[in-house]
This record gives C-alpha cells, structure tokens and sequence, in this order.
C-alpha cells in the first residue's frame, strides 16, 4: 500500500530552493562545492536525506540559519536520497548547471522562490518523491502586453540585452 501526501516546504523569506536527487553520502560536501565554485559570495545551506545506514540528514553549507532551514525540510520530506538546497546571493540559475554535472546527482525536482508541496509516496519501507507543486495554477495566456512587459523585466534585472 502506497500513500500520498503533500508536504509544504517551509520557506519564509521566499529564498530560492532547489530539490533534487541523489545516490551516495558525499551529496552534501560535493554540492557545497559546487555551490561555493559557480558563486564564492552565495550564501546557503544544503541537506541531503541517507536512505540506508543510520538514515540521517546531513548538512553543509555557509550560513547557519540556511543549514537549519535545508535540513528542516529535508526532515519533513524524509525521502532517501533527496537533497535540499537554500540560496541567498545567488539564483538557481547560477548554480544549476553545476549541480546537474555533480556525478552523484540523479535528477533535479525543482527551482524556485515560489510556495512549494513535495508530493512524497510512503510505503512500509520509506518515502519517495512523485512530484512537485510549484506556485500558483495557470490563470492564462500571456498577452502581447504581458510579453513586452516580460522581456522589461529580465532586461532590468540584466537578463537580456537591448
């Protein structure tokens, strides 16, 4: 018998998070590697979930309070092998490429700022990750209007040129 349930992730500053999976205990040192090679200044706190041994979560990182705030929601979701990562001075796309090409990592779920559920499957023998609800649901099509004011926007923030 499989049962699932949501698990809300506790963000509440709205940082950026990424969650993903992995396969093997050196997860936490290596993606504090390589989140501290692809941005020196970030600023963040990784936890990744054992999913055999003693089972613990185990933490790395910078930034006290972004370690306590990984490893909580590591926690909550409790599936073995996942791993959570929390940014400030820094976005996803900063550190993405870095972490898909860490060899341990399987897959990434998600990259956000936006309000996350970790759909979680749990049977006798443990937990596993089916999916994730990442923000709002969709409300429409973007307009012409919507476009331009979306290409403004990334040219502010330096995303796009012109």
């Amino acid at each position: 018998m499989v049962e699932v349930k949501g698990v809300a992730v506790e963000n509440p500053e709205r940082l950026n998070v990424i969650i993903g999976q992995t396969h093997f205990i050196k997860t936490a040192e290596d993606l504090h590697e390589a989140i501290a090679n692809s941005v020196p200044q970030a600023r963040f706190g990784v936890a990744f979930c054992e999913a055999s041994g003693p089972c613990l979560v185990r933490v790395e990182g910078n930034d006290s309070s972004l370690k306590e705030l990984a490893a909580r929601n590591a926690l909550a979701i409790g599936a073995g092998h996942t791993f959570v990562v929390f940014l400030k001075d820094a976005y996803p796309l900063n550190v993405l490429r870095a972490i898909r090409d860490t060899p341990e990592v399987v897959t990434i779920f998600c990259a956000s700022a936006n309000p996350l559920e970790i759909l979680v499957a749990e049977n006798a023998r443990g937990r596993g990750v089916v999916g994730v609800i990442d923000g709002e649901k969709a409300k429409g099509i973007e307009s012409d209007a919507d476009r331009k004011a979306r290409l403004a926007f990334l040219r502010s923030i330096g995303y796009k040129l012109g």
